[in-house]
């Protein structure tokens, strides 16, 4: 029996459990990379809808006894939060209600392929619950 046909197969077996094993440890870095991208967007998200939401419009609750944000403040602040936490996104304000949207880059460091950036996403809103 020759051991000449089987030479180099171990190799060849090694070659592809190793990219295998690249790939997996790729799936978990950068898939834990993505999450965590998505944990901070919507934490920034959710406070910066908080520091607009305490932006309330004092001369129309005291003359109406019904709370309404200062749209141009509340807006400011959410933005001025997100800016000061390092994020980008965006805020609207409706009646007493404000909502704010971050959105960050995550690059892929491990997993191969033509785009290795995501753009994530979260959105986040403050609402009045007082309301009638």
């Amino acid at each position: 029996m020759s051991v000449r046909g089987e030479r180099g197969s171990i190799t060849a077996f090694v070659a592809v459990v190793a990219a295998a094993l690249v790939l997996v440890a790729g799936m978990a870095y950068d898939g834990g990379q993505v999450i965590a991208a998505h944990n901070a967007a919507r934490n920034d998200a959710e406070r910066a809808a908080r520091a607009g939401a305490q932006q309330i419009d004092i001369d129309h609750l005291r003359a109406t006894n019904e709370p309404t944000l200062d749209a141009t403040a509340a807006e400011q602040a959410a933005v001025e939060f997100l800016e000061r936490s390092g994020a980008t996104g965006t805020a609207t304000v409706s009646g007493a209600s404000i909502t704010v949207t971050v959105t960050a880059v995550q690059p892929m460091l491990i997993l191969p392929g033509a785009d290795r950036t995501i753009v994530v996403t979260e959105t986040a809103t403050a609402v009045d619950e007082a309301q009638p």
